[in-house]
């Protein structure tokens, strides 16, 4: 199940909008000096507060309630054709106020210092990128939770929407006006705003100015590499690229360092390999085919029947694990874990792998998929066996944990089986749609340790057991200490949130729901 997916629905009442398509019904024709009464079926769609809808919307009530008449079955490929694209107007719409009421939400919550900006944290380095380019106003890092909790959608995915928002608002002006009066789309223009936004080098005011001038010459019809193209042409116009050491004709390899190694862990292929590529110094390079070759050629004589190809990955694996061609010969047979050839221990990968099993009459009998804790990947059981089939893996198998039990330790600190078990209960940030994985996350004392109360001689408040703690990734965790934030323990592994402004959501393993307030 991927982690953060939404658990059942709440109800959501239909009165007041259009019934959908499947619940149309088929229905006895009225006389005809009955008469039906006009209603705008989009006012509830359209708040007083922004501008008004364009005159297409206002047309849709009529095409509706022709199809209601008719009934699903009675009605025709035009009709059918009108009210999707009178639906999809509507789409549009929401999605341009959504913008201009983030960009809103975003003015409510300016930060008090730039240090607590909301800002994009880059991967693998200390450096961060702010939300929106230059000369959009700076946002209150804390603020970003709750809008995505009450969108549905993670902390990450609504610093795209502010910052998509003051963007086009403050930056492009032209296309904001062309989003917010029905003329492009708002999906189109956040394609441009995430461009100008991430663009390197940084587009200042002027060229993002440049950018919006000619995208708004063609509105709703620019595509995403016909962007790529328009911001390379606009960092070369205003002459934004520091100079290039390296497009010197004589002696510009001097200034340029080609060599890299690439592991496309994002993109799985079914058969659970992944793409490698690699540019490598000249003797380098031809060490390794070297030892490829070598290793490829010692396989074949041990047995393997695959071909030259997989066998050249696998000895690629096998360098990966410091095992040569010759360590092939030496552990043949082998029974002690000790490399007996000198060669040096291999570095430990360590994956958390799960599988249900089944206790039977011959022993325990394991399904045929699992997954895999690194990267929430589905896992095969013939994977695994393949791995463990190798001479220099390790494997432990631990005991199985009680997910049920209440652990409890002594003081403050959390011991590794306490730990282990939240881990194992949680899997992700317990957070509202956050989905980072609970292996890196903080613990959390949901009701807070007194480090007073024994020596008050008080009942410890907030003990240190399985069913006071939480997984709590750094930013969440963060955002839980220093704001208005609250959350509760309502079962194993159940949490109820309750944002700054009274929204309450229901956190669990299967996801997030949330929970609607009951009425009188």
């Amino acid at each position: 199940m991927v982690a953060g997916w939404a658990g059942r629905p709440a109800p959501v009442s239909n009165q007041g909008s259009p019934p959908s398509l499947h619940r149309w019904s088929r229905r006895a024709p009225r006389a005809r000096h009955e008469t039906r009464p006009s209603l705008d079926r989009t006012s509830h769609l359209r708040p007083s507060s922004l501008s008004d809808l364009p005159p297409i919307i206002e047309h849709m009530s009529e095409a509706l309630s022709m199809a209601r008449e008719a009934g699903v079955d009675d009605l025709t490929a035009s009709a059918l054709l009108a009210a999707l694209r009178n639906r999809k107007a509507v789409e549009d719409r929401a999605a341009a106020d959504q913008l201009d009421l983030a960009a809103r939400w975003a003015d409510l919550h300016p930060p008090e210092s730039i240090h607590l900006a909301a800002a994009f944290t880059v991967p693998g380095t200390e450096h961060e990128e702010p939300i929106a380019g230059e000369g959009c106003p700076l946002v209150a890092e804390f603020c970003v939770a709750e809008l995505g909790a009450v969108l549905g959608i993670s902390t990450t995915a609504a610093k795209k929407l502010i910052g998509h928002a003051l963007e086009l608002r403050h930056r492009l002006p032209r296309l904001w006006a062309q989003v917010q009066s029905g003329t492009v789309p708002a999906w189109r223009a956040r394609l441009v705003a995430e461009a100008t936004i991430h663009a390197a080098p940084t587009l200042t005011r002027e060229p993002a100015g440049w950018v919006d001038d000619q995208v708004a010459a063609v509105a709703g019809r620019v595509a995403t590499a016909q962007l790529d193209r328009l911001v390379a042409e606009t960092i070369k116009r205003f002459d934004l690229a520091s100079p290039d050491p390296a497009s010197d004709p004589e002696d510009g390899y001097l200034h340029v360092d080609p060599r890299h190694v690439t592991v496309h862990d994002q993109d799985v292929h079914y058969a659970g390999t992944i793409h490698v590529e690699a540019e490598l110094d000249l003797a380098d390079a031809l060490d390794l085919d070297h030892a490829l070759a070598h290793d490829a050629a010692a396989q074949k004589a041990l047995g393997s029947t695959e071909t030259l190809d997989v066998r050249r990955a696998k000895a690629l694996g096998n360098l990966a694990r410091t095992q040569t061609a010759l360590d092939l010969f030496h552990t043949q047979g082998a029974t002690s874990q000790e490399n007996a050839d000198g060669l040096p221990a291999a570095r430990e990968l360590v994956l958390h792998a799960h599988f249900d099993g089944t206790l039977t009459n011959v022993g325990t009998v394991f399904g045929p998929t699992g997954r895999m804790e690194n990267r929430h990947k589905l896992l095969l059981l013939e994977q695994i066996r393949s791995w463990c089939g190798d001479s220099r893996t390790k494997v432990t198998i631990k005991p199985v944990v009680d997910l049920s039990a209440n652990l409890t330790a002594p003081g403050y600190d959390i011991p590794d089986r306490i730990r282990e078990q939240v881990i194992l209960r949680d899997k992700t940030c317990v957070f509202p749609h956050c989905t980072r994985p609970a292996r890196g996350c903080d613990l959390d004392h949901v009701i807070a340790f007194d480090h007073h109360a024994e020596a008050d001689g008080r009942p410890q408040p907030g003990p240190t057991q399985t069913d006071n703690l939480a997984c709590l990734c750094r930013s969440h965790h963060r955002l839980k200490t220093h704001t208005a934030w609250r959350y509760q323990t309502a079962g194993p592994g159940v949490f109820e949130w309750t944002s700054p402004h009274g929204h309450h959501f229901r956190r669990d393993r299967s996801g997030t729901t949330r929970i609607e307030p009951e009425r009188p």
